[in-house]
């Protein structure tokens, strides 16, 4: 009997191990507390400045409307999206590094399916927003990850002062 005891008890204590193992899994802007090379998630109850920012497919490109955004350090910004294209479209904000490697791990896993704060993905005609509080200076990138629509010219700067 205590050997089942034993065997039980060390059963369990692996259960909970895996469990807390799984549960951090995932990207860095999963999880409370963490960090952002862009800032970090804003306060939707605070006011923001509104941003427009479309996506659209014209003449073999794929573009985001505006390209570029000029920020205040600490500025929040609504972005306000909008995929007046055909197909789905995302809008993942960071540094170019950050999405280069990003968009790799995209190329591997088409179907890779995101849950991240700085992020959205929109399918044709549909509307979302993300609010956003801009509090380190620097270049910045909001970029469609899904794999050809990068490099189709779906890519916007960002410049934070």
């Amino acid at each position: 009997m205590k050997t089942l005891s034993r065997t039980g008890v060390a059963l369990a204590a692996t259960l909970l191990l895996s469990a807390t193992a799984l549960a951090t899994e995932g990207p860095p802007d999963q999880h409370h507390g963490a960090s952002f090379s862009a800032g970090q998630p804003g306060d939707a109850t605070k006011p923001s400045r509104i941003v427009q920012v479309t996506m659209i497919e014209s003449d073999g490109k794929m573009l985001f409307l505006p390209n570029r955004i000029d920020v205040r350090k600490d500025e929040q910004v609504k972005f306000m999206l909008r995929n007046n294209g055909e197909l789905d479209h995302e809008f993942i904000l960071g540094t170019t590094v950050e999405n280069l490697r990003h968009a790799e791990m995209m190329r591997k896993n088409p179907d890779m399916e995101h849950d991240i704060a700085s992020g959205k993905r929109l399918a044709p005609k549909q509307r979302d927003e993300i609010v956003w509080k801009f509090s380190k200076a620097g270049d910045f990138e909001y970029s469609c990850l899904i794999p050809g629509h990068r490099e189709a010219g779906m890519i916007g700067a960002v410049v934070v002062k």
